[in-house]
């Protein structure tokens, strides 16, 4: 009996020695800052509509999702990817959909050893961007395909109205750029604030130097009053948007005066209208029909489609990093890293995108697809 008691007593300590050596699986903690209030509300709350859609695990681990509000204020932002890695711990930052509050989120990114995909397009010097990612097509991509369609309708001289911030500055360098290469030169620049309610004065100044088309660089239901008040002033040209101003606000808002606008997009808003040898196709289609189940048909936009992909993204390289290390390090955050880096060419609904390590922007030039305003509803411009 006693031989009995010493074998029991041994083989519990031996199984409870294992119990204690095997490490712990620990959650996947994600950090997601929007803009829910403020002037980019109307980016942030599909994003969040569309996290909310998020399975509860990834590779077998649950997953925690933590989104905060940012406000559209960059300050805020920063309070939040701040709480975010020294509170929270989290493993990856995602945010912010508004340029000038997700650039100063990368420096916490950086600092801090913590991916960042932004979910928008963030201009960041050389270096600047090693651990920041981006969900959205660069301004160079984008602007490729809108001077694409101005050199086919014959434009040679452009008027740009767009926002004072790091956005609008963006979009004038690259459409100024992509238009000297192909013969179009922006010859009238005026600037507002997103929180400005009316730019009448900006809008005669424009009007006056007759451009043959306008650019407006604006974003959600934002981007509707600066073109409604330049049709108001009687201009006739063709008029573009960027794919900030790619949602149904820009119509619901706009109403008859946004109609025959060209407007740059993902092809994630588009599914059903795109050629199926598109390869894009068949997840936008599944993205559109997701967010409009779950939040009504027609209210789908782009920004949710970059929740969309972001679930890609995650659901391709955590179970890489996994093999490496657990949630929770420094040394799970870093083969995070290095497994988006080496993600390959990867299907978005957003189109096809390929980081590199020495690439964090990924898309290729031919991502953009040229809308139409037309009777209120989307349609292919070309």
């Amino acid at each position: 009996m006693k031989l009995i008691k010493t074998l029991l007593a041994t083989a519990a300590a031996l199984l409870a020695g294992a119990t204690v050596s095997t490490p712990a699986l620990a959650d996947i903690t994600v950090g997601i800052t929007l803009p829910l209030t403020g002037p980019a509300s109307g980016l942030g709350i599909p994003m969040q509509n569309y996290f909310k859609l998020w399975p509860t695990s990834i590779a077998g681990e649950k997953l925690n999702v933590i989104i905060l509000d940012d406000a559209t204020d960059p300050t805020k932002g920063v309070q939040n990817a701040r709480r975010f890695v020294s509170e929270d711990k989290v493993d990856l930052i995602i945010g912010s959909a508004a340029t000038p509050v997700a650039i100063p989120i990368a420096d916490v990114a950086m600092e801090s050893g913590t991916v960042q995909l932004a979910a928008s397009p963030i201009g960041l010097p050389p270096g600047k961007d090693a651990w920041s990612f981006r969900l959205p097509q660069s301004n160079d991509v984008m602007a490729f395909a809108v001077v694409g369609l101005m050199k086919k309708q014959g434009v040679k001289t452009i008027g740009f109205l767009g926002y004072t911030d790091a956005y609008g500055e963006q979009w004038l360098k690259s459409i100024t750029a992509e238009g000297e290469k192909n013969g179009i030169k922006v010859i009238a620049v005026e600037r507002f604030a997103r929180s400005d309610t009316g730019v009448t004065a900006q809008a005669l100044k424009l009007s006056a130097a007759n451009p043959d088309a306008m650019l407006i660089v604006a974003s959600g239901s934002g981007a509707a009053m600066p073109e409604k008040a330049i049709v108001e002033r009687g201009y006739k040209g063709r008029i573009y948007q960027t794919h900030a101003a790619a949602t149904k606000d820009l119509m619901r808002i706009g109403g008859k005066d946004v109609e025959g606008t060209f407007v740059v997009s993902g092809p994630a808003v588009v599914g059903d209208l795109l050629p199926d040898s598109h390869p894009s196709k068949k997840l936008a289609m599944d993205f559109v029909a997701k967010y409009d189940k779950a939040y009504g048909a027609g209210t789908h936009n782009q920004f949710a489609g970059h929740a969309y992909d972001a679930l890609i993204v995650l659901e391709k390289v955590v179970p890489v990093a996994l093999k490496k290390a657990k949630p929770g390090t420094r040394e799970f955050r870093a083969a995070l890293k290095d497994a988006i880096e080496g993600m390959g060419r990867t299907v978005f609904s957003h189109g096809v995108m390929n980081w590199t390590a020495a690439d964090h922007w990924g898309y290729t030039s031919e991502t953009g697809v040229m809308l139409v305003v037309k009777n209120g509803d989307w349609a292919l411009a070309n």
